[in-house]
């Protein structure tokens, strides 16, 4: 019988891949689109944000260019040391494990990090540091790769590993449109976590958000973004190298730019 691969809050060594290039992270990553932002902010009883998993605060600076107050709460301080260069206050804990000090907030969000957070004890901490009518809000990204632009990738992996097997995408991904990537998004990312709000009995029932947005790539963008996504974590740096060349020079027969759609997808909730 095969193991099951850990729960991602249990899995600290998966979490902590991401800080190995922080400044590439916070330089190549996707942003939120501003509809999300402003729906965030209008829920909101007030301005006092905190941001869970911060990172390099991708998830926090728009909130602040909208004029709310955000203190950053991230596990990893490398990623903490970046965020905190671009203007963020950082604490350096896990979520579960901060302490606030007494400390509450009109909202707490948290971008493309709930997942490293325990969903029942994560809540319950969100339940206590919540000012009455305080709003938490749950949000990622996911997209749709171009079909020649999927295909290329599983091509420069092969080129890079030549000796191991490579799974094309099934029919039903690559036939995949922006509105099924963002029901995925939701089965995956959150239902325990809504299960996890519900068990705690202090929220009203959490609500679905979605928006989707585009943005054009240039081949050197994403050949940036690409590590960041932590699939390449396990390649020697001359397979890494092979796959980026490879996958470079493919984009570049593409036309040297593509379109990804994204649908940013989430869930709010309300402190009762």
């Amino acid at each position: 019988m095969s193991k099951l691969a850990p729960e991602p809050h249990k899995n600290r060594q998966m979490a902590e891949w991401f800080g190995l290039d922080a400044a590439r992270y916070d330089r190549a990553r996707p942003g939120y689109p501003g509809a999300l932002v402003d729906r965030i902010i209008g829920l909101s009883p007030g301005k006092n944000f905190v941001d869970v998993g911060c990172g390099t605060g991708l998830s926090s600076r728009p909130f602040q260019a909208a004029g709310c107050t955000v203190l950053g709460v991230e596990p990893d301080g490398r990623m903490a040391d970046v965020a905190r260069g671009r203007g963020l206050e950082v604490e350096v804990a896990k979520f579960e494990d901060w302490d606030p000090a007494g400390r509450t907030f009109d909202a707490v969000v948290s971008g493309t990090a709930w997942h490293w957070v325990d969903p029942l004890a994560g809540a319950r901490k969100v339940a206590g540091v919540l000012a009455p009518n305080g709003l938490l809000a749950l949000f990622d990204n996911g997209f749709e790769l171009p079909e020649a632009v999927m295909k290329a990738q599983g091509e420069a992996y092969r080129h890079a590993m030549p000796g191991v097997t490579f799974q094309e995408p099934s029919k039903e991904d690559r036939e995949g449109n922006v509105e099924e990537y963002a029901k995925q998004i939701y089965a995956k990312q959150y239902v325990k976590a809504a299960e996890g709000i519900q068990q705690t009995g202090a929220f009203t029932e959490p609500r679905e958000l979605r928006f989707e947005w585009e943005r054009v790539y240039t081949r050197d963008e994403w050949l940036d973004l690409v590590p960041t996504q932590g699939g390449m974590n396990h390649l020697d740096e001359d397979a890494r190298a092979r796959f980026l060349s490879h996958l470079g020079s493919a984009i570049d027969e593409l036309g040297g730019t593509f379109t990804i759609h994204y649908a940013t997808e989430g869930i709010t909730a309300t402190r009762r």
